[in-house]
């Protein structure tokens, strides 16, 4: 027998925001610090997704190789990090270490002290819509069963455009057959390191004929390890923290395959750890302590946006007028299974394609590219906003997502406060809030 199932409305928002990673962080502290109410949503148990529940280990690249060019509330949740880590110099920029139990705090403290309601394991079940592109709630699932909520704007940093994408609005996924899904990663920790010998070895992510991780790959013993992808930084005394491995064939928005890549990552990292113990001084005697409680995603899912961020457009290093961020990571772009580098000739190969931008350059990102062209009261940041498969390799980091996150926030109240739709908003009056705010806009 079927049960109608009535489900209650919890508060209204001026702003709703769905995903607490570093865009929705971000969005959400920029939003409530405009005036407007503001409840976070996140699925898990803290906030910073990729820095924390997925313990990526250092933040890509804050600055354009002469100045930090991710300011605003990026820049105040590095320099909060740094605080606190005493091995990192206050200066540094790029590749900064992280401390994930710091950063969870930091993101705690950012938006509770601009007044977020934030809510923790809560899952987005639903999105309601009029059926012309307005969406008029979200259904929620927690300990306290279903919930709906109203918001004047909604803002998706799911991460996987999971509100666009049931609220009908249309997007990309991989390549023109929506396959071709970059791999993803399943993050580590290993402790009881040798600081000294790991210090005085040559980094595992070079390509040096040095590098142990070519060794351990000849060998054939460790059948996990399948290429020399093998970032790692120290966060702490001992203990040094991993992006490293591939899992192929993955795509978050598929639980099954998501389930699956946990139990293989968890048998990745200890085989890593195994590898390690054999291969490398520094790691005689370490202990794996911790796999991350969620996958490392690169890609699913992009928003189709009223405009679309071309590779074109980072070639020629494109300013916008509406720009809101600027950015100069490269085109990180983490190949198939059968094109991975295993060997320094494959990883030179790589490194051709990553189209790296000298120092002082970089490219705009405009406002348009967080709007979906299908709904008229959402607005996008992160690595699903609106842009081509191959540019989406650079502007999927943290500190993009969190220079997005902040004028998506920013853009969202004040769509909420005027009564207008977030397209409605005049960049140059967006771009004036943000620089007030310390935003980088030359």
């Amino acid at each position: 027998m079927n049960t109608l199932i009535e489900v209650p409305f919890d508060e209204a928002f001026d702003v709703v925001v769905v995903g607490g990673g570093p865009s929705g962080c971000a969005a959400a502290a920029a939003a409530a610090r405009e005036g407007a109410s503001t409840l976070l949503i996140e699925a898990g148990g803290c906030l910073g997704g990729s820095g924390t529940s997925a313990l990526v280990p250092a933040w890509c690249p804050f600055s354009d190789k002469e100045k930090i060019i991710y300011r605003g509330l990026a820049e105040t949740v590095l320099e909060r990090t740094k605080e606190g880590m005493a091995h990192v110099a206050p200066d540094a920029l790029d590749w900064v270490p992280i401390d994930p139990e710091r950063l969870k705090r930091v993101y705690d403290d950012l938006v509770g002290g601009f007044g977020v309601k934030v809510l923790f394991h809560t899952m987005l079940s639903a999105v309601r819509t009029d059926g012309n592109g307005r969406v008029e709630h979200l259904i929620t699932t927690n300990k306290a069963g279903l919930r709906a909520w109203k918001a004047k704007v909604f803002i998706d940093c799911s991460g996987d455009a999971d509100l666009v994408a049931w609220a009908g609005g249309r997007f990309h996924k991989g390549d023109a057959e929506g396959k071709g899904l970059m791999p993803a990663t399943h993050c580590f920790v290993l402790s009881n390191v040798d600081e000294e010998a790991y210090l005085a070895s040559p980094p595992l992510h070079l390509p040096v004929p040095e590098n142990p991780i070519f060794k351990i790959l000849e060998s054939g013993k460790f059948p996990l390890l399948v290429d020399a992808h093998c970032c790692q930084n120290l966060i702490g005394p001992g203990t040094v923290g991993f992006n490293a491995g591939h899992i192929f064939d993955v795509d978050n928005t598929d639980p099954e395959s998501t389930s699956k890549a946990l139990v293989h990552g968890r048998r990745i990292a200890a085989q890593f750890c195994d590898a390690l113990r054999e291969f490398h001084p520094a790691f005689r005697n370490a202990f794996l302590v911790a796999t991350a409680p969620q996958v490392g995603i690169r890609e699913t899912r992009r928003i189709v946006g009223d405009y679309t961020l071309t590779l074109d457009d980072y070639l020629q290093r494109r300013s916008f007028p509406d720009e809101i961020c600027r950015n100069s990571y490269y085109i990180d772009i983490h190949w198939a299974r059968e094109e991975a580098a295993k060997n320094l000739a494959q990883w030179e190969k790589w490194e051709k394609g990553s189209m790296r931008y000298g120092p002082g350059e970089s490219h705009g990102l405009p406002y348009r590219c967080l709007i979906p062209a299908d709904l008229s009261n959402v607005l996008v940041a992160g690595r699903s906003v609106s842009c081509e498969k191959t540019v989406q390799g650079s502007i999927r980091v943290m500190p993009v997502c969190l220079a997005m996150g902040e004028a998506a926030g920013v853009a969202g109240a004040m769509a909420a406060a005027s009564g207008a739709e977030p397209r409605g908003i005049a960049s140059d009056a967006l771009r004036m809030r943000l620089r007030s705010h310390g935003a980088y806009l030359p």
